[in-house]
């Protein structure tokens, strides 16, 4: 076998399920359903019975200027709740407000333009953060949330919000009881799915083993790897610029190097035919700005 054929077999770097972009491909395709069947019973620590991806858009589409829409993934959960699911790599301000925000919408829409508020169905938010968030820090890797009464029973209100927060860095803090939760598994394989450990979970679940050789197949798709990169850049671009105006304390040049580092992104993307809405998510730019460039 010579050099070129050598290189043509060998197998693409995996690329990372915490990446958005990835994420929403890995767990919100349709097809996808054993896997993402099996993690969100990780997370909600109970069993489900059906889970629908039809209402997610595919990314990698054969015209890729099809419509991709956004990056979470919304998920129909025994034909009667909801559950969205939204990957954040970078460290945002408004943090919870968004969550709640992104909720809101979810659940406000069962109402299909009726006031029959019976229509309104159960709706679980899950952020999954690449980060500590500063006002969790006394709390777990895994915080869940519902609206209670504080001052005498602590009951809780209504079971129609749920919000759950998954900090991937603190599962390197965890207990050893803890370390042998389902959930914790999964974390693992969305931090490293290459790892030793990953390897020996995949022994006993079938879901983890099958989202990994999904995970493999995407990574051979030039597509994906071409919305990685481009991803990859802008997080980069976004963390640089904030870092350098951080330390040299210019508030004006950080909106400045922000708003350059992701017209110059946006700009990368047209150039490869990605869809509009798929540019004006990762990058936050109108449709105008991104005509304009």
């Amino acid at each position: 076998m010579n050099q070129k054929e050598t290189k043509t077999k060998e197998k693409a770097k995996l690329l990372s399920p915490k990446l958005d972009v990835v994420f929403q491909a890995l767990f919100g395709e349709v097809g996808s359903e054993r896997i993402t069947k099996k993690f969100l019973e990780a997370i909600l620590d109970k069993k489900l019975e059906e889970v629908d991806l039809s209402r997610n858009i595919v990314l990698r589409r054969e015209n890729p200027k099809d419509k991709m829409g956004i990056l979470d993934v919304l998920v129909k959960i025994n034909q009667e709740e909801y559950c969205n699911v939204e990957m954040q790599m970078v460290e945002k301000d408004n943090l919870i407000e968004r969550i709640l925000y992104y909720w809101s919408r979810i659940y406000g829409k069962n109402l299909n333009g009726s006031d029959d508020y019976i229509e309104l169905k159960r709706t679980i938010g899950v952020l999954i953060v690449n980060f500590e968030i500063k006002k969790l820090k006394e709390l777990g890797y895994h915080s869940k949330w519902k609206i209670i009464e504080e001052k005498e029973r602590k009951l809780i209100l209504t079971e129609h919000l749920e919000l759950h927060i998954i900090e991937i860095p603190k599962i390197y803090n965890i207990g050893e009881n803890e370390e042998k939760e389902e959930l914790v598994k999964w974390i693992n394989f969305i931090e490293n799915p290459e790892s030793e450990k990953v390897g020996e979970y995949m022994k006993e679940n079938a879901e983890m083993k099958e989202a990994k050789e999904k995970l493999e197949v995407m990574s051979e798709d030039e597509k994906m790897q071409i919305l990685a990169e481009l991803r990859l850049k802008a997080i980069r671009d976004e963390k640089a610029v904030e870092r350098f105006g951080y330390n040299q304390g210019i508030e004006k040049g950080i909106e400045k190097g922000i708003e350059q580092g992701k017209k110059e992104t946006a700009k990368k993307m047209k150039e490869e035919g990605l869809d509009i809405e798929l540019i004006k998510k990762i990058t936050g730019l109108t449709e105008e700005e991104i005509n304009s460039l």
